[in-house]
């Protein structure tokens, strides 16, 4: 990579109109990050120091998005939607004032393009270029801008209506996404007219203006998957299967077995650990990380949740915010676990709902128990202690503390404090009486009878 400094400008300020959302064309996600998230975190990995993202008005949720990765971004505001190079000359102000050697410019709604590619355009910047362009083998190239070569050298991008047929032929095509030494961008975009049927301002006619200068104009080649744009909810759905792909060749080379790997959903931040076993139709949203060990079974969801090594979570689990399981505990099937400790040895195994709660270490909690965390103004917290038994259809009513090595009976409602080593029971007696069943359908039956009559 070359030494020299970067600015990078994302171009966001489109509204997605053929998206038919009231969202921000660049806040629509793939593996749960906004596009422009990708977009950040990919010219961030090239080198990048310096950022300017420019949004259309009334985007605060796009310049709070681009923030949170960038604290030191640069939000610009393009007023009126007047091309491409109008929407660079928006954010004037950073590239003006820029020490940087570098511009790129880049587009919010391409999610895919690779660091890897960023950092060509850069080399090709190093080595001596004024402009760059990205470009791509299509392989139906109908539709796009061809780019025209000689050699290394770009000469000129012909959009598709002004080709001839020879042209038409060229496969290399424009992907939109530039490079430019720093002076010569603010010098070509200042010279960039729009006499053309829409009246707007390109940034792609900088080439043509620099070879006339006698720039150096030059190109670089990405792969067609990367550069593909989003403008409607199907290509959408298209970015987010290549970013799954992506995610989930990664994470097998990072030595996790995926049992049936295309149907595992990664998150943009999922962190799973070598020797992790992954079987079918398991989700992970945001916020994840998975130790070395673990075995996740089929049909589980994950959310802002942490697994520690050597455990067991499913089949048809659910792992809420702040969930945390230790090492070598298991979690069941229809279990559900949301701000709650779960400590290591410990069992949760059958349909039971543990929320804002711990579980001590190697403590058994029986099927069908519920911690009643809430009592619809608060949520109260249950603390269960070291090898203790909870017996199953256990009701524990928070705030309640539960002490190492206690015995909950099965059926018990637990409103109260158990000590240490303590046995309780939480349930009325039984009381049985015999023959009473004969009575009762006997009184049923007459009662049924004089029902009829009366009808």
């Amino acid at each position: 990579m070359t030494s020299e400094s970067c600015l990078a400008i994302v171009l966001g300020a489109g509204l997605g109109t053929r998206m038919n959302s009231s969202l921000p064309k660049v806040m629509h996600e793939i593996g749960n990050l906004p596009l422009i998230g990708h977009v950040v975190r990919a010219v961030q990995a090239a080198g990048s120091e310096e950022l300017a993202v420019v949004i259309g008005p009334e985007m605060p949720e796009v310049e709070t998005t681009v923030r949170s990765l960038s604290p030191g971004a640069q939000c610009f505001v393009q007023h009126d939607r007047l091309g491409t190079a109008h929407a660079v000359k928006a954010a004037e102000a950073a590239y003006q004032s820029s020490e940087c050697g570098h511009v790129l410019v880049l587009f919010g709604d391409t999610p895919l393009v690779t660091p890897a590619s960023f950092v060509a355009l850069r080399d090709e910047l190093a080595e001596g270029a004024d402009v760059v362009v990205l470009g791509f083998e299509a392989a139906d190239p109908h539709g796009y801008g061809r780019l025209l070569t000689k050699g290394n050298q770009l000469v000129s991008i012909r959009e598709e209506k002004d080709a001839t047929d020879e042209e038409r032929r060229v496969s290399l095509c424009n992907a939109g996404i530039m490079g430019f030494r720093r002076e010569a961008l603010a010098e070509l975009v200042d010279l960039i007219e729009n006499k053309n049927a829409k009246g707007e301002y390109y940034l792609t006619d900088a080439v043509e203006i620099a070879a006339s200068k006698g720039l150096k104009v030059r190109f670089s080649v990405a792969l067609e998957s990367e550069v593909q744009g989003i403008n409607t909810r199907a290509q959408l759905a298209a970015c987010d299967a290549v970013f799954q792909e992506r995610m989930r060749q990664q994470a097998m080379a990072d030595g996790v077995t995926l049992l049936a790997p295309d149907t595992v959903y990664f998150s943009w931040d999922t962190a799973v650990a070598q020797d992790v076993v992954v079987e079918p139709h398991v989700v992970f949203g945001p916020g994840v990380r998975i130790e070395t060990g673990v075995r996740i079974k089929a049909f589980s969801h994950f959310e802002k949740a942490h697994v520690e090594r050597n455990a067991t979570v499913g089949p048809y689990a659910r792992l809420r915010p702040n969930a945390q399981v230790g090492v070598g505990a298991h979690i069941g099937n229809f279990v559900e676990i949301k701000n709650a400790q779960i400590e290591a040895g410990a069992k949760v195994n059958h349909l039971s709902y543990i929320g804002d709660a711990r579980i001590g270490t190697k403590t058994n909690v029986g099927a069908g128990t519920i911690t009643c965390n809430y009592d619809g103004y608060f949520k109260h917290h249950t603390d269960i202690g070291a090898g203790a038994f909870i017996g199953s259809d256990s009701i524990l009513v928070a705030p309640v503390t539960i002490g190492d090595g206690a015995l909950i009976a099965a059926g018990s409602v637990i409103t109260e404090n158990v000590d240490t080593n303590a046995m309780a029971f939480g349930r009325s007696r039984q009381v049985s009486k015999s023959d009473r069943a004969a009575e009762v359908r006997a009184g049923l039956e007459k009662k049924k009878a004089q029902t009829k009559q009366a009808d």
